[in-house]
């Protein structure tokens, strides 16, 4: 019988095949034929849509195939959920599934699994993807628990930016969940949260100059002629210092990318925009990309020190 792998979120459990008349010997010749993978004991995937994900797309299988065999009372959480709710990820350990249970059964960590304890009000769990989830709100605040504050931000960035949750949202989860494991930093994480550095990458940037202590810069400030119309608004900026930031990568480049154009239109256009706002401010500009974030001390006396060149002098 042909499998309709779409269907049945991709998966397939060793029990539905025996029901769709398959037997063990037939699973073990498909696996063996490379017509099927198999995901983790029991759990099978049409083995051309397992090679064409990436490693994001590999754990939200491997969800769909743990959610499937676990109770029934499980909900995907934490990271698990977070990428089910399509936000941003950066260096985010994807190598087990999250699951909270909310059966009385005590947590426990097995099998490429962390079955976590907990209550879920019904408000806090959405069918996404139609699986039963931890709702945006209370996944930020489960991702700020098991991983640092670049990570964090860029998530939570993310689902400001799209407005999956919002800024009071986050705060409230924040105070009623303020016993938990890792909270502090939950609390900071929000705190420094801002949907305008939505981008991964000018959440990371952010996250450099916050942390590297570099004085504070206004995101997507907007830059209006004489007459007040726009001419381009900034990644960053520091209008007392007359500087303004601006990030580079390829995913920028894309998005700003209109029907018809090349990339290289767009960095065209981008330097000529560039060059239209310092004319007219007298500003001048500091680029940065990937590489520069993998080097943030570097960055941030790169930084510092054209802020300190264009200092206002005291009168």
């Amino acid at each position: 019988m042909e499998i309709d792998w779409d269907s049945d979120c991709g998966v397939l459990l060793r029990r539905e095949a025996l029901a769709l008349g398959y037997d063990d010997h037939t699973i073990y010749r498909n696996l063996r034929a490379g017509v099927w993978h198999r995901i983790r004991m029991g759990a099978y995937v049409d083995a051309r849509i397992w090679e064409a994900q990436d490693e994001i797309g590999r754990h939200r299988l491997t969800a769909r195939a743990v959610l499937k065999a676990a109770h029934s009372s499980a909900v995907l959480t934490h990271v698990s959920s977070v990428l089910e709710h399509e936000a941003a990820v950066f260096d985010m350990d994807l190598s087990e599934v999250h699951i909270t249970r909310t059966d009385g059964k005590a947590g426990r960590r097995e099998a490429g699994v962390v079955h976590h304890h907990g209550d879920l009000d019904v408000d806090e769990v959405e069918i996404v993807h139609g699986l039963p989830v931890s709702s945006a709100g209370r996944s930020a605040i489960e991702l700020t628990t098991m991983t640092g504050m670049e990570s964090s931000l860029v998530s939570l960035n993310w689902l400001l930016r799209v407005e999956a949750v919002t800024k009071s949202d986050l705060e409230a989860l924040v105070a009623r969940f303020r016993h938990w494991p890792g909270s502090l930093r939950s609390d900071l994480v929000v705190r420094l949260a801002d949907g305008r550095c939505g981008w991964p990458g000018e959440a990371r940037t952010g996250h450099l100059l916050w942390s590297q202590h570099i004085p504070p810069a206004e995101p997507q400030h907007e830059i209006r002629d004489a007459k007040g119309h726009l001419i381009g608004t900034v990644d960053f900026a520091w209008p007392e210092f007359g500087v303004f930031l601006e990030f580079d990568g390829a995913i920028k480049y894309e998005r700003l990318r209109k029907d018809g154009e090349t990339v290289q239109d767009v960095i065209r256009r981008e330097k000529r925009r560039e060059e239209q706002i310092c004319a007219l401010t007298g500003w001048v500009c500091i680029r940065i990309t990937w590489d520069d974030l993998a080097r943030p001390n570097t960055t941030a006396r790169r930084i510092r020190a054209l802020l300190e060149s264009r200092r206002p002098v005291a009168g």
